[in-house]
């Protein structure tokens, strides 16, 4: 008969291979005792080997012996994979890179004030069910972040009948996103994946370009692309040749590998783009770098403080979001209920309004150029190394 205490007996998989796995017993609180016993290293294969040698083997006529968790031999106790595993719960999934990043800060923060522990592994869940992997873009933050792959936990053969309950050794849950974190905490996280990303991606220092004014347009396909493309283009164009230094640069965002984001970024001291994820890379660029956004005729009114996301983003990333163009014209919504009225705007093109365009970014442009001719004057700090490399 088997014990009904519940103890679990733990394997310590997340050592670098220097040094030899462990596993835990009761017997020995909050202590491991070697998965690999070199007292027997003589004899290796006598006995209940070196291999978890505190535990009998289960014996069946014939057969060849096995352990098995939990059972006698065991005393009951269940076998379960050692290191700390990250469980994210997250309201939205993880294939949004927006979304993702809300995901990942708060383990980013805790890895940042708890001596940079890392997680063998991640368990995805997006209300309450269970997800398997996460965008290109989440990953390689993750992984730069971290220094080490990100190994997604996907429970294979879950809901199979012969599927059997899994347990870790210890686990670090964030639900919440951010949830409470305070601004100082956001500004420290954020320092640290841009600096780690420019690390990853080998971004070196802008010498001798401080005197320019590096304007980024960053286009989307489909959904809040502006319907006008190349009078938008043309507007920007225009504006940046008068303007000492200016340099326009026009890019498609799903164009572009992670490190050509963080890149485009870093050479970027005004970034105006539609909302939507692509934004999200703006905490890349130097702080105090100025973002110019633009929505669709219907935001304003109907999409609640989702519309604020990237301000949010600028502020605790230290940048400075110089304002929102809300498109004021479009369709009129066809629905008598207006809780109806945003999914009809939520996807609608952007239009031009030339004449406003033209004036914000000028202004924008202007003081760019003022704040960059100050910044000459002040004696730049040397580049940190970053926290947690």
């Amino acid at each position: 008969m088997l014990s009904r205490s519940i103890n679990v007996l733990r394997l310590d998989l997340s050592l670098p291979s220097w040094h030899f796995p462990s596993f835990h017993s009761s017997k020995i609180p909050n202590g491991f005792l070697p998965l690999k016993d070199l007292s027997r290293a003589k004899a290796p294969l006598e006995g209940t080997t070196w291999f978890m040698s505190s535990i009998n083997d289960t014996f069946e006529a014939g057969e060849a012996e096995y352990l098995r968790f939990p059972s006698y031999q065991s005393e009951g106790q269940l076998l379960c994979l050692a290191g700390i595993t990250f469980v994210s719960e997250s309201h939205y999934g993880y294939d949004n890179i927006c979304h993702g990043l809300f995901a990942v800060m708060p383990f980013a923060a805790w890895h940042y004030r708890k001596g940079c522990m890392r997680a063998a592994r991640w368990v995805l869940y997006q209300r309450g069910e269970l997800r398997k992997e996460t965008s290109n873009w989440v990953t390689n933050l993750v992984e730069l972040t971290f220094g080490e792959k990100m190994t997604v936990e996907k429970f294979q053969g879950a809901g199979e009948v012969n599927y059997k309950s899994s347990c870790f050794e210890e686990a670090v849950v964030f639900r919440h996103n951010e949830g409470k974190m305070l601004k100082e905490k956001k500004i420290q996280v954020y320092e640290m994946l841009r600096c780690k990303s420019r690390e990853y991606c080998k971004i070196e220092e802008r010498n001798g370009t401080q005197n320019l004014v590096k304007m980024t347009l960053l286009l989307r396909n489909g959904s809040r692309s502006f319907k006008d493309e190349a009078g938008v283009i043309n507007v920007f164009r225009r504006e940046c040749t008068k303007v000492k230094g200016c340099q326009l640069k026009v890019y498609l965002s799903e164009n572009l590998t992670f490190c050509d984001q963080v890149k485009l970024m870093s050479e970027t001291d005004i970034l105006a783009s539609p909302h939507g994820a692509q934004l999200t890379n703006l905490f890349f660029m130097d702080k105090n770098s100025s973002v110019m956004e633009f929505f669709p005729k219907g935001w304003k009114d109907l999409a609640g403080p989702g519309q604020f996301v990237f301000q949010w983003i600028s502020a605790y990333s230290g940048m400075r979001h110089v304002g929102t163009w809300y498109d004021p014209k479009g369709d009129k919504c066809p629905y008598n209920d207006k809780s109806l009225c945003m999914t009809f705007y939520k996807n609608r093109q952007i239009g031009i309004d030339e004449h406003f365009i033209s004036n914000w970014t000028s202004t924008v442009l202007k003081e760019e150029r003022a704040r960059k001719l100050h910044t000459l004057k002040i004696k730049r700090k040397p580049e940190r190394k970053c926290k947690c490399s």
